[in-house]
């Protein structure tokens, strides 16, 4: 049964139950029943029947949900378990789940922004080559018994200019790689930090997505769904900019687009309509405006009467060895979340692990509440109030989001009434009923446990 006090949810000290869609890799379940929680593992028909999800979620009061990219994370989601501590996102992209209806609902997104760069990497330099040198058409031929031997817009890679737009983990692993076939590598991204670890390797920065496109010879794409602020991405890319392709360099250039990353950064017809016009000469997507939630769901490929276009099927992940890295690295971040309440990789501020050193505390006492001045006075208040050691402290702000996540090392669990009166009193400073959403308290394993 779940808890609460005037409201607010106070989550099991440690995780029970845990519902598992999308069919991540079955270690993820080995791997959690490790830590004592139970896995209920839902099939692909069920997954699509969401009404069916949502009994099963009312009914199991599970603690955790684990989804790769496809279900669709709303407040009616977040609302049917109460005992709902965090959405465990077994890939990278988050552009499923209602960001701010989990914050509203003090519900925490976790995600893996690393176990699959590798996939990716390979299927897009990969399809790099195979473009390149014209082999997707050179099978096309074989296949209708044509010998088409010559050497006409066949490329090296070697002195091509590539651009990669969005410098982050996969980003830079492809310009790592594609530097080492000797290529010339530009790059497009906002971010401070990303511009100055590309210009420390060698890289040449651009200062817009026309300057962009306009010096390269192959450009490949690896944003996220979001900008640093909190913007989406959706549509970045206009057909203004698929028309500047190269037109900075040679008239013998491979003039190559790739999109591994996000389906809705473009409409399809403006890549179509770029390639029709002779300004990109090839393209391979792997990402697409609208997807099947299965193999059995109809589906229409934008790209299907274009040859210049090579489509797989959101493919970039899949393959033997990244789904079962991605089940170890979600299962060691539950680990932590579960047995001290720390948090890495939380999609509300990517790089930041929100947590502290548990060993000479008794109790882990963790908070999630409003961003409101005198919400973080409330709940260190309650803590010297009742007479509690603070032995270390850890705290951080989702301004955007309207939220914080506070994790405490106390020498004692706080009782009902030392929360109520937490509770009480961050109502009083605020004046918002809602400032404190979710509170829980858990026992730090000694030696031996």
């Amino acid at each position: 049964m779940s808890d609460s006090i005037n409201g607010v949810r106070i989550l099991r000290p440690h995780f029970e139950k845990a519902l598992i869609l999308e069919e991540p890799d079955p270690s993820l379940d080995r791997y959690l029943a490790s830590l004592g929680i139970r896995a209920e593992r839902l099939g692909p028909e069920l997954t699509q029947q969401r009404g069916k999800v949502l009994e099963i979620l009312r009914e199991g009061q599970h603690d955790l949900i684990y989804k790769r990219s496809r279900f669709e994370v709303d407040e009616e989601v977040l609302q049917a378990s109460p005992n709902l501590a965090a959405i465990m996102l077994c890939c990278i992209g988050d552009d499923s789940v209602d960001k701010k209806a989990c914050a509203r609902n003090g519900v925490l997104v976790m995600n893996d922004p690393i176990s699959n760069g590798r996939s990716v990497v390979e299927l897009v330099m990969g399809e790099m080559i195979c473009l390149a040198r014209r082999i997707f058409e050179a099978d096309r031929h074989g296949c209708r018994h044509l010998w088409t031997k010559d050497s006409h817009r066949r490329f090296e890679l070697m002195d091509k200019n590539l651009t990669v737009i969005g410098l982050g983990n996969i980003g830079k692993q492809v310009a790592q790689i594609a530097d080492a076939f000797g290529m010339n590598i530009y790059f497009y991204d906002v971010r401070e930090l990303s511009r100055e670890v590309g210009e420390a390797l060698g890289w040449t920065a651009c200062d817009s997505l026309s300057e962009a496109f306009r010096v390269a010879d192959v450009v490949t794409v690896h944003v996220s769904a979001e900008d640093p602020r909190g913007n989406s991405n959706r549509e970045m890319f206009k057909y203004e900019h698929f028309a500047k392709m190269a037109a900075d360099r040679p008239d013998e250039s491979p003039r190559i687009f790739i999109n591994a990353a996000r389906g809705f950064l473009y409409d399809p017809e403006a890549l179509k309509h770029a390639i029709s016009e002779g300004h990109i000469a090839r393209a391979a997507v792997d990402v697409y405006p609208e997807e099947p939630g299965s193999v059995d769901d109809p589906w229409t490929n934008p790209y299907a009467e274009d040859t210049g276009v090579i489509t797989t099927p959101h493919i970039g992940a899949a393959t033997e060895e990244a789904q079962p890295r991605i089940a170890h690295y979600v299962a060691t971040t539950t680990q932590m979340f579960n047995r001290y309440g720390t948090v890495r990789d939380c999609v509300f501020s990517p790089g930041q692990t929100i947590g502290v050193d548990a060993d000479k505390a008794a109790t882990i006492l963790t908070v999630v509440h409003s961003d409101q001045r005198g919400t973080k006075k409330a709940v260190d208040d309650a803590i010297f109030e009742a007479g509690l050691n603070n032995l270390e402290s850890s705290h951080r702000d989702f301004p955007e989001y309207g939220f914080a996540y506070d994790v405490n090392a106390i020498d004692r669990p706080m009782n009902r009434a030392e929360l109520k009166r937490l509770v009480g009193t961050a109502t009083e400073l605020t004046g918002d009923s809602h400032a404190i959403r979710v509170v829980r308290q858990i026992p730090v394993p000694k030696d031996g446990d």
